[in-house]
């Protein structure tokens, strides 16, 4: 899609509808992540899940991707493919979903700690998080794609972190990926201005370390260069005037992720 497509109140509804799935998704991941659980059975699970509630794994033969979700542990920031990886304690682990239903995209990720984690992963994963709420906070009618992503790479950097710059959100709804590119740094009052109608996908990906990262032989994971944890959070977002309209949420998550404990 090579011009931005804004959408009718209806269709950001449609939309709204597909990214609550996704978040019920990722929930019911929450229930079954952890200790001797492999990213492979997690992948089964919201597979089922989604076709179940009537809708299309959007992620599933994308581009010739070969599965319904993203799970990328520790080093690996996004696009890692599941397998047999036993997740242990102590893990970092991003989850990304994405669905279609009624022809419409939600998209949403989310990074789950595996019981006791390190230090540097627990603020890591807190500050992706917070970056993301910056963002959204500035994905209102009239500010512009550079103060999202300023939001972002200053709460990063303040904090020691590094900022992946090959990879952006994006638009989304009528197809996965479009236009405009949304990135993770940029300088304030600078980029495409927003405005009524826009949907987007804010997704921090925020390194541990130094912000470089290594693009895999399989075409699709992306490691850090330095092998240190990274950390991914995504909502589907609704540009509107005064407050951004989040489409996906975190609640259902975190309250499996409470019960659990």
């Amino acid at each position: 899609m090579s011009k931005i497509y804004y959408k009718s109140p209806e269709e950001i509804e449609l939309i709204r509808e597909s990214s609550l799935l996704v978040s019920k998704t990722l929930a019911e991941v929450a229930k079954l992540i952890g200790p001797g659980v492999t990213t492979i059975a997690l992948d089964k699970l919201a597979y089922e899940f989604i076709k179940d509630h009537g809708a299309i794994p959007a992620f599933l033969n994308y581009g010739g991707f070969p599965n319904s979700l993203c799970i990328s542990p520790n080093e690996q920031v996004v696009h890692g493919i599941p397998n047999d990886y036993v997740i242990k304690e102590g893990d970092l682990i991003s989850v990304d979903c994405g669905v279609i239903k009624n022809n419409f995209f939600g998209d949403s990720a989310y990074t789950f700690a595996i019981g006791e984690i390190s230090e540097e992963s627990r603020k890591l994963s807190e500050v992706t998080q917070t970056c993301l709420n910056l963002a959204i906070e500035k994905a209102v009618v009239g500010m512009r794609i550079g103060d999202i992503g300023f939001a972002v790479q200053e709460h990063a950097e303040s904090n020691g972190f590094g900022v992946v710059r090959e990879l952006v959100g994006h638009g989304v709804g009528v197809q996965l990926h479009e236009k405009p590119e949304v990135p993770n740094y940029g300088k304030r009052g600078n980029g495409l201005k927003l405005e009524e109608g826009m949907v987007i996908a804010i997704e921090p990906m925020i390194n541990a370390g130094v912000a470089g990262v290594k693009f895999w032989s399989d075409g699709w994971t992306v490691t850090t260069k330095d092998n240190k944890p990274s950390a991914h959070f995504e909502h589907t977002v609704a540009v509107k005037k005064g407050k951004a309209d989040v489409l996906s949420t975190f609640s259902l998550i975190e309250k499996v992720l409470a019960e659990k404990k």
